[in-house]
């Protein structure tokens, strides 16, 4: 008899499990195609949480007000510079299909000088000599070359397209997330009920890396990008969207803005006249040295995690989910690697415990 109610309790408990699982896998995958959104979300609501307490305080306690104000401010500032630079984008890509559908693209002749460049002189000289010459013939050279960038510049764009209506979507997200009553505490609930009594703290490690990563690296990018972007806009760089995309993730990345800004400062002094040549070189050397500022000012002493640890995270995040993973990635491996760090220094380890007995 009770054999025949073990076993019958055995075949409960697996079809209870089964039962469970099939719901819970469902849910994610439901739930997968707007992880970033969602995750995105989360982290501007937790970054623009101090900003909207300001706000709030200021507009006499109106938390919902000032969500809406935030969010408005927020898509502003990505939408109208999105809208230029892929405007930009696309101008001169039908640009330079007109010129070369028209034959009246055109490439200068090189210069003996650049002959003496050192390992690649001879090979540009004549590449660049061949296209001056007959533009046509060289592109047919680089055709499968040329048609492989193409596509991977034409699937980079439209990442970049989806990654900024993403941003847009997650925004809205934020604001929403701000004024909902009872979601901090949600969060603190899940981190108790993961880690334990240690649920306050890695809760607090969270929020803190994920401000200081928000405004120390993708604040700074966004920041400088910006910048630089107005001034190739200006100036009339061609293809100013793409050298503002370029920066921007470079940024990202903590790599020099300056890969990008000296060949455009080299094409204004070859295209304008002396002053105007000098004065967008002046302005552009301090937008791609922006960075230098405003990390002091935005992060404050030291760097949150250390810059290999971004600089994975990026590469890793766009590998994974395209443009928005440039920056889903550093935040969600800088939490991941301050709590693992937070976890490591844990003092009251079992380990760390052991020893101090021992000592005494």
């Amino acid at each position: 008899m009770n054999h025949q109610i073990n076993t019958k309790n055995f075949y409960d408990i697996i079809i209870r499990l089964a039962a469970v699982t099939l719901i819970v896998v469902w849910s994610l995958l439901i739930i997968y195609p707007f992880v970033s959104i969602i995750l995105w979300g989360f982290i501007f609501a937790v970054a623009l949480m101090p900003l909207h307490k300001t706000f709030s305080s200021a507009m006499g306690g109106r938390p919902k007000l000032a969500s809406a104000i935030i969010v408005l401010a927020g898509l502003t500032l990505i939408i109208v510079p999105g809208w230029l630079f892929l405007d930009s984008i696309i101008g001169g890509v039908m640009e330079m299909k007109k010129s070369f559908s028209g034959d009246i693209l055109t490439i200068p002749p090189p210069d003996e000088s650049v002959k003496a460049w050192p390992l690649i002189g001879n090979a540009v000289y004549d590449t660049w000599n061949s296209a001056s010459s007959s533009l046509g013939e060289t592109l047919m050279l680089y055709k499968d070359q040329l048609i492989r960038f193409g596509s991977m510049l034409a699937k980079g764009i439209m990442s970049a397209a989806s990654g900024g209506l993403q941003m847009v979507v997650a925004f809205i997200i934020a604001g929403i997330l701000l004024v909902t009553p009872g979601v901090g505490e949600s969060g603190l609930k899940f981190f108790r009920k993961l880690v334990g009594e240690k649920g306050d703290e890695f809760a607090e490690v969270v929020v803190k890396t994920i401000g200081k990563v928000v405004k120390g690296v993708i604040g700074v990018a966004f920041i400088q990008a910006l910048l630089t972007g107005i001034g190739f806009l200006l100036a009339g760089v061609p293809y100013a969207g793409l050298w503002t995309l370029l920066v921007l993730i470079l940024a990202i990345l903590q790599l020099p803005a300056a890969i990008v800004v000296f060949p455009v400062i080299v094409y204004l002094f070859m295209t304008l006249t002396t002053w105007p040549a000098i004065l967008w070189t002046a302005y552009l050397l301090v937008a791609g040295l922006s960075d230098n500022i405003l990390k002091p000012l935005l992060l404050g002493k030291g760097a949150p995690v250390p810059m290999l640890v971004i600089f994975v995270g990026v590469i890793g995040g766009f590998i994974l989910s395209g443009f928005i993973g440039l920056f889903t990635g550093a935040i969600v491996i800088s939490i991941g690697y301050k709590m693992l760090v937070a976890w490591i220094d844990d003092s009251n380890s079992p380990a760390d415990e052991t020893k101090a007995e021992q000592t005494q």
